[in-house]
């Protein structure tokens, strides 16, 4: 698994349930207390392990836990330049729903060796939506529906989200755009640092 995540999840970990909770996971998972490097490669039965003992100590579900990291990635202070490159997806929710098959192949631009799933977009009905996710690391389907779910609500649309059909080599994400303005959203510039 590439450093990245592993890095993301313990940064998550840190800042969501604090340094105690950090520190405890890598005990259980037999990861040095500094934790991951970034650009390096780890086994994935690593990560499996960290997540493991992440989910026996903070109580949730591996998908619970992994979809509050997607959540996470687009909403802590501390990502903001994720949220930013997810914001050039569209000026609304649905404009970004539309660029997410291109995701993947703009993420490889900036890291070339992090294994991303494919993304299939088809639409499903008046205001829903099917993503097919393949591919990519085991729990991917739900890192991305809580980035979705931040995503949506960052452009200020209501949406319903929901994993279906889990296969071994991917899901189905389910999306109902109920509201694309039901709220006014964060505001977003193209240069950093504008309102």
């Amino acid at each position: 698994m590439h450093g990245l995540l592993n890095r993301a999840i313990q940064c998550f970990l840190v800042d969501t349930y604090g340094g105690k909770c950090w520190t405890h996971v890598a005990r259980v998972a037999g990861v040095e207390p500094g934790g991951f490097e970034a650009m390096l490669t780890y086994e994935d039965s690593l990560t499996d392990a960290v997540l493991h003992a992440a989910v026996a100590h903070v109580g949730l579900t591996r998908e619970m836990l992994l979809e509050d990291l997607g959540t996470y990635l687009v909403s802590h202070s501390d990502h903001e330049a994720l949220r930013r490159l997810l914001r050039f997806g569209g000026e609304t929710f649905l404009e970004f729903l539309f660029s997410l098959e291109d995701l993947p192949d703009r993420t490889r631009l900036a890291v070339p060796d992090l294994e991303m799933p494919e993304l299939e977009l088809a639409e499903d009905g008046e205001k829903g939506f099917l993503i097919q996710c393949r591919g990519g690391w085991p729990g991917a389907e739900f890192v991305l529906q809580g980035m979705l779910r931040a995503m949506a609500d960052d452009y200020g649309a209501l949406a319903l989200l929901d994993v279906t059909d889990r296969r071994r080599d991917g899901a189905t994400l389910t999306v109902s755009l109920l509201d694309a303005t039901f709220h006014s959203g964060r505001s977003f510039s193209l240069v950093a640092g504008c309102p």
